[in-house]
């Protein structure tokens, strides 16, 4: 029953309700990453939905687009800028999130939606992430987020598949809250956000 109807209510009701709590802070920040990244406060990138169905992720661009002599973009490292460093850290750069929540492409907890490329790297098992609506933030996020293995993630995101329940999900928010006040798992060693997936060994 949770599953298939009143996850969709609550995260619609609970999204239009944040939006609004959130707005000057929406404001404040959009304003902030215009000037930081000439004109650029959101970030726009394809990515895949329940079922691998591809939408458009919204979230606030932390880093410029600057590029060196060659036209290429400068690494991560190079880009983020001082307020996108902040938002990022403080995970203030998933607000946006919550439009792609209210039109029904993401939840607020699922696994997190990754790459389109990656999608024909998976095997069987961790094809099953992409049986729910991806998540603003899921039990993999409150699990280690960046700071642990993709292996691991996917474990936690198929566990939380096979597990979903009303429970589960304010456990999941309440942990979250913690984790971003505590600034846990943002990155992993040696990357700004986390190593890229290069598929499995076996």
């Amino acid at each position: 029953m949770y599953k298939h109807l009143f996850k969709r209510f609550f995260d619609f009701t609970s999204s239009v309700i944040g939006l609004i709590i959130l707005s000057p802070l929406f404001i404040i920040i959009t304003i902030g990453l215009y000037f930081a990244n000439q004109g650029k406060p959101f970030f726009f990138q394809n990515r895949p939905g329940k079922d691998g169905k591809i939408f458009q992720i919204i979230k606030f661009k932390t880093m410029n687009d600057k590029k060196d002599m060659h036209g290429n973009l400068l690494p991560d490292s190079e880009r983020l800028t001082e307020i996108g460093a902040f938002v990022r850290k403080t995970s203030l750069d998933e607000i946006p999130q919550l439009i792609n929540v209210i039109i029904g492409e993401m939840s607020l907890i699922g696994p997190r939606p990754l790459l389109p490329e990656y999608l024909k790297l998976y095997n069987d098992f961790q094809r099953r992430r992409n049986e729910l609506r991806p998540g603003i933030t899921g039990w993999a996020q409150v699990n280690g987020r960046n700071a642990i293995s993709w292996e691991k993630k996917f474990e936690y995101d198929v566990w939380y598949v096979d597990h979903i329940s009303f429970a589960l999900d304010v456990k999941i928010l309440l942990l979250t809250v913690k984790k971003v006040f505590v600034s846990e798992g943002i990155t992993q060693e040696g990357h700004v956000t986390s190593e890229e997936f290069k598929g499995n060994l076996s």
